[in-house]
């Protein structure tokens, strides 16, 4: 194999590889990409068995095909330090060649046919899905995915499809926040998501995309991207059931006094109480110290009688820094009952602190 490559495009790669390479053992063949010339393409991959990359490029100058690997860290520490412009590669007794100008590097690889094999999208089902949709429904949801919880189900999220309406569902038990879209799908399915997956697929996909599916795997394609991920096998706890069927008080709050409300309060404490007074709203500190934090903004409510609840203040900020709109909805029933915040079609269902 022997190519040449801008710097700019092969830095590029191997940054979004990064967070698919084995880290701990780097005598993994996991811990290397896969890199192949071939076609007039490069195509280069990365795995850690749980999530997979794979991204061609064309606007590459293949002299020589032929495929390799190389570790993923080392190879993109020593593209960083280059300067801008081509750089070379070329694989000769099993080493790999990098060289710039008077610059010159060399890694040790790994036999490529050893590399795992990504599943195929060819022949699998199909999942109907604007990518926007997806991206932006899943932007809503992450922060409230769990993390390390022996319930491995609530490290993910949930896509939930209906004939009608796709929701994409998380809990961190605490919290559970949920996204409906309207959709026309030919079959019920529902999958569960880790949030490392979720995470990268973020990043990777902003133009159009197809989703594939078997029984382990969920496989989004798009014209540069193939990107797969080991679904979670697991029961998600039944999220219709915990969303408030009625409310009893609803007020629109505008968003950004909101914020900067309960951005002084967390100076002191996470835990923030808020109380609904007739044409006041204020919000105090919850800290066993002794120090206090204390601000109001004047705001017609409604309530005839102070209504308060507690809430660890990072649940509201993640729901109000995800949604674009400038006022949101609240719906109360009792200060010790879990309440919804909404914003459209995405609704968070908070459990208060109990005081």
């Amino acid at each position: 194999m022997k190519i040449i490559i801008s710097k700019s495009i092969i830095e590029n790669i191997l940054i979004q590889a990064q967070p698919f390479l084995e880290k701990k053992d780097t005598s993994q063949i996991t811990s290397h990409v896969y890199i192949d010339a071939s076609n007039s393409t490069l195509t280069i991959k990365a795995t850690d068995y749980e999530i997979g990359y794979d991204v061609k490029a064309n606007n590459v100058n293949i002299i020589a095909d032929g495929s390799t690997t190389a570790s993923g860290k080392k190879f993109l520490d020593i593209i960083r330090i280059l300067k801008d412009g081509d750089v070379h590669l070329e694989v000769k007794n099993d080493m790999l060649y990098i060289s710039q100008a008077h610059s010159n590097f060399k890694l040790p690889t790994f036999s490529f046919n050893d590399f795992p094999e990504f599943p195929s999208y060819e022949g699998k089902a199909r999942i109907s899905i604007n990518s926007h949709s997806l991206i932006e429904s899943l932007k809503k949801i992450t922060p409230a995915i769990d993390t390390n919880n022996p319930k491995f189900e609530l490290n993910g999220a949930l896509i939930d499809i209906k004939p009608d309406s796709i929701n994409f569902a998380s809990t961190d038990t605490r919290r559970l926040a949920v996204v409906n879209i309207p959709n026309q799908a030919a079959n019920e399915l529902s999958i569960i998501l880790p949030k490392k997956a979720i995470v990268e697929i973020q990043k990777l996909f902003f133009n159009e995309i197809e989703l594939y599916y078997d029984e382990t795997n969920l496989i989004i394609h798009s014209e540069q991207y193939t990107f797969f991920t080991k679904l979670i096998n697991g029961k998600f706890p039944e999220y219709s059931r915990i969303i408030p069927k009625e409310v009893a008080n609803t007020l629109l709050l505008p968003k950004a006094i909101m914020i900067d409300s309960i951005k002084q309060i967390t100076t002191i404490s996470t835990d923030v109480k808020i109380t609904f007074l007739n044409d006041l709203i204020t919000f105090e500190s919850l800290s066993d110290d002794n120090i206090e934090a204390k601000t109001e903004i004047g705001f017609n409510t409604g309530f005839s009688e102070p209504f308060t609840i507690a809430i660890n203040s990072r649940y509201l900020l993640d729901f109000l820094n995800t949604i674009n709109n400038s006022e949101f909805s609240i719906g109360l029933n009792e200060g010790n009952l879990p309440f919804i915040l909404s914003d459209e079609n995405f609704k968070t269902v908070v459990m208060p602190i109990v005081i």
